[in-house]
């Protein structure tokens, strides 16, 4: 390690958004996020042909570098003999496109990406399962400029990597969305029952199906395996919600927080990063690094607080770190904190990071919660008549209706419908919205910016699958 590398020090902690095109690049960056990692057509954990095109990087690239985010290209599938040939080719395509790393798994693939493309960093996935400070320094050896640890790390085993490794190697942590039920993701369940291979970016999610017993001599007679009238989902793992724990994984160590769901909607995408990147901003001014504007006011490290309160340091080099008193907790706004409850999602859990509070997983049902719903979406606002918003709808908007206008960096914008105003897009008056995909008008006092969700609580909580 020299001493270029142990000077270096950090600005704040990265909030790191999925995308699964490039309106969801462009989508993370407009709210906040400080790096977005997506897939391309091939060689991605996720294939679903969304993804985006070499072209698509080049532009998502600069929208992302002019508004000072980064972005980080998943080449993180497990290649077979004849995919490596077609793999070196993309990883040459790549390096010129402007994208700032490639995320892998496969040792071979590391080291060609490192011959080929030497102006990628390189950033090792979760399925490399790394769970020791000893694999994250090989791999810092070998060019590694970062690891995603292992999502069945808890916080203690962060904290002992973090103090064992150079400064100027990178931690990526979980902090948001579906968890698999698999080690770091690698599981031959889907490849068994489908033939669609989880490690090539098919899987099916069998995990997630219905299952329950049938006796031998019995067929056709199926037996629950929990006592509900609707069987058993052996495998279906909570989702991880970390929002208000942040403060506990900066402390550990954590340089990048990892919002998962790349196969999730701009909605979805808007409201996690602004509600992560919302929550940075208040652990930076709580914490005495910035005020209130943003300024810095002392210098970020990410060795704020190496143990839990009443621990010790109890590994390599965290024994020689002094105990020092657990800094106070963060406090999120109330506004923050329900935040994920407003997009779809499973049951919350804190993952593997807390060992008292383990994830687990919901045996009765599958399906996600839906108590908030996406109604509209802002095309443009102007001044006349007072202010006036001309959306594309939806779902159905009715007078005295009660919405929220998802806005970047602030709380949402909760706004009563009028009682009359909505125009439809020949400029005819109407009474109400019931026609999905189309335009109208409405009466809006608040400047909102285009391509802002407009949502609505559901008037019961739904099910829905995903």
């Amino acid at each position: 390690m020299n001493e270029e590398h142990m000077m270096r020090t950090r600005n704040k902690p990265e909030v790191l958004a999925p995308a699964g095109n490039l309106r969801g690049l462009k989508t993370a960056v407009d709210y906040g996020a400080d790096a977005v990692y997506c897939g391309g057509k091939a060689f991605g954990m996720r294939s679903a042909p969304r993804n985006l095109s070499l072209e698509d990087f080049e532009e998502g690239s600069r929208y992302a570098h002019e508004r000072g985010a980064r972005v980080y290209v998943t080449c993180n599938v497990l290649p077979r003999n004849a995919e490596v040939e077609d793999l070196k080719e993309y990883l040459g395509q790549l390096k010129d496109t402007g994208v700032d790393a490639l995320i892998v798994t496969d040792i071979g693939v590391m080291m060609a990406a490192r011959r080929i493309a030497p102006n990628l960093e390189i950033h090792i996935s979760t399925q490399a399962g790394v769970t020791n400070y000893l694999a994250a320094n090989a791999l810092y050896e070998l060019g590694a400029k970062r690891v995603v640890l292992a999502r069945e790390m808890d916080l203690q085993a962060v904290r002992d990597i973090r103090a064992n490794i150079p400064e100027d190697m990178d931690i990526e942590c979980f902090v948001h969305g579906a968890m698999c039920m698999a080690f770091s993701g690698r599981c031959l369940f889907s490849n068994y029952l489908t033939g669609r291979d989880g490690n090539h970016g098919e899987c099916a999610q069998p995990c997630r199906w219905k299952y329950s017993i049938v006796e031998e001599k019995r067929p056709g007679r199926y037996f629950p395996i929990e006592q509900t009238q609707d069987g058993a989902y052996l495998f279906n793992s909570q989702d991880m919600n970390m929002l208000e724990h942040l403060d506990d994984l900066i402390d550990a160590g954590a340089t990048s927080l990892k919002i998962e769901g790349r196969s999730k909607s701009a909605y979805y995408i808007a409201a996690m990063t602004n509600a992560y990147k919302s929550a940075v901003n208040e652990y930076m001014v709580q914490r005495g690094f910035e005020d209130e504007d943003g300024t810095p006011l002392a210098p970020f490290h990410d060795r704020v607080h190496r143990t839990a309160p009443g621990e010790s340091p109890r590994v390599g080099e965290a024994a020689i770190e002094s105990a020092t008193p657990a800094p106070d907790p963060v406090d999120l706004p109330q506004w923050l904190r329900e935040e994920p409850y407003k997009v779809a999602h499973r049951d919350y859990s804190t993952g593997f990071y807390y060992p008292e509070h383990p994830v687990t997983q919901n045996t009765d049902r599958s399906h996600y919660f839906r108590e908030w719903l996406v109604v509209g979406e802002t095309l443009g606002w102007s001044p006349e008549e007072g202010g006036r918003l001309t959306i594309m709808s939806r779902n159905k908007i009715e007078a005295g209706q009660l919405v929220e206008f998802v806005l970047p960096g602030r709380a949402p914008y909760a706004y009563t419908v009028p009682g009359d105003g909505f125009r439809d897009e020949h400029g005819m008056w109407v009474r109400e919205i019931n026609n999905p995909a189309h335009v109208f008008s409405m009466p809006c006092p608040e400047p909102i910016p285009v391509n802002a969700a407009m949502r609505s609580r559901t008037k019961q909580a739904t099910m829905k699958a995903e």
